[in-house]
């Protein structure tokens, strides 16, 4: 069975990251049920933006706690498979936190 990790653009804009060891249609439609409270289920509806699969559990939830730490920009620029501006984003200097909150998301 395939491990996948993802982002859902929630309904007030901010995004998500999870993954996951099921079907991933089926996450997400928990996901806008609020089957699983927390997070996304004060800002459904969600829609999913970008998925990778995985072999293993261990690289899924490696890659999502990669995600969570990167800024909304490094997160759309992979959304939009826009590499080149996502090449020049991570060779910024870091920062400061100045990340919204709501963009943190857990799961």
């Amino acid at each position: 069975m395939p491990f996948w990790v993802y982002i859902l653009r929630c309904g007030d804009g901010s995004y998500y990251v999870g993954h996951a060891q099921v079907d991933l249609q089926r996450r997400v439609a928990e996901h806008n049920a609020g089957a699983h409270g927390g997070y996304t289920a004060r800002r459904r509806p969600v829609r999913l933006v970008y998925a990778q699969e995985f072999a293993r559990a261990d690289e899924a939830v490696a890659m999502e706690r990669r995600l969570k730490g990167w800024s909304r920009a490094k997160k759309e620029a992979l959304i939009a498979g826009d590499w080149d501006k996502l090449h020049v984003l991570a060779k910024r200097r870091k920062r400061p936190s100045t990340r919204d909150p709501a963009d943190r998301g857990s799961g």
